[in-house]
């Protein structure tokens, strides 16, 4: 197909993002992780229909 689906962008953000995110020590010491914030920051984003 010659078209991205708001489902491919969901699936590679992760990857691509991840060695972006960089978490305070403080968040590191609570168990969260750079895939959990990514996750919580592309649930947020609406996806258009």
């Amino acid at each position: 197909r010659d078209f991205v689906t708001p489902e491919d962008v969901q699936a590679v953000v992760p990857p691509v993002l991840r060695h972006r995110v960089q978490l305070t020590p403080e968040r590191e010491m609570e168990g969260l992780t750079p895939d959990q914030v990514i996750a919580l920051l592309v649930k947020q984003v609406e996806v258009p229909r």
